[in-house]
């Protein structure tokens, strides 16, 4: 089996730093799945972008990258972006979280495709 273009060693490249500064958030796709990436004071974090209590996509609510939460944008529960877990109901479960960095200038997400 072939690693699909932009995996070494199991990092995706996903994109440059500069389209995600310092307390912003942008939406992704990597093997298909739809990702969330988060600025927290110049550390990326990633994870799933499906909200796991209504599946609405978190990168569509609002972020408080001072909290380091974003807030699902149907039914307003807080997640967590570095732990996946959620702060606030209706959701109980977490969304699965990433390993992500940077390298050269370019965001690196670690997803087993």
């Amino acid at each position: 089996m072939t690693e699909p273009p932009g995996v070494a060693g199991g990092y995706v490249d996903v994109g440059s730093i500069a389209s995600v500064p310092v307390g912003s958030k942008a939406a992704v796709e990597i093997g298909g799945e739809p990702v969330g990436l988060y600025n927290v004071d110049g550390e990326i974090y990633a994870m799933d972008d499906l909200c796991t209590h209504d599946e609405a996509y978190l990168s569509e609510g609002d972020f408080n990258p001072s909290a380091g939460t974003i807030r699902c944008p149907r039914h307003s529960s807080h997640f967590d972006v570095r732990t996946g877990r959620p702060r606030t109901l209706p959701a109980i479960l977490p969304v699965q979280v990433y390993e992500a960095k940077v390298e050269q200038g370019r965001i690196l997400v670690l997803f087993d495709t």
